[in-house]
């Protein structure tokens, strides 16, 4: 079984000497950034291709209903590429700072909430597709399932994964 340090309050977790916690800190960082670096792939070509799509010929015949649609989906991708990018620049404005409790942590949540806002974007890409191919009844049977997908892939799996590990950890 792996020890998980970042979870506090079980006694292998007390806090550790000021050197484990700077080690500790770094490898939490890097494991954010190497996660930051597939999500900001992704998202980025998500909103560069959403970002074509008016130019297209067949923009034009969208409905109003498919345009909102539209500009709420690219909307949900660039602000999902702004909070998976958060975590860089505030790196930068905190360099040299010794800050990086406060980086780790303003990280983790910037990373929680891009990928939040990311999977509500792929769910409206989603419908809109299946609404320009299909019509509004698949569309919206289309996003949900995609939702649910999301919703099960990218929280309760976790969660109940997290707790489970909780559960297997030794009583002291």
């Amino acid at each position: 079984m792996t020890q998980d340090v970042d979870r506090p309050g079980t006694p292998d977790r007390a806090a550790p000497a000021d050197g484990d916690s700077r080690s500790r800190l770094d490898r939490n960082w890097d494991d954010l950034l190497q996660e930051l670096r597939v999500a900001q792939t992704g998202v980025q070509l998500l909103t560069g291709l959403l970002l074509t799509v008016p130019f297209q010929a067949r923009f034009p015949d969208l409905t109003t209903q498919q345009r909102l649609l539209y500009l709420v989906v690219v909307s949900l991708a660039v602000l999902a590429t702004g909070l998976l990018i958060s975590p860089v620049v505030l790196h930068r404005v905190l360099f040299r700072q010794n800050a990086r409790d406060t980086l780790v942590a303003a990280g983790q949540r910037f990373a929680l909430a891009g990928f939040a806002v990311l999977g509500l974007a792929v769910v409206g890409v989603i419908t809109l597709i299946f609404d320009v191919v299909l019509g509004i009844g698949p569309a919206l049977v289309a996003g949900v399932v995609a939702f649910v997908v999301f919703a099960a892939l990218w929280a309760l799996g976790p969660i109940a994964i997290r707790r489970a590990a909780a559960d297997d950890e030794p009583a002291t």
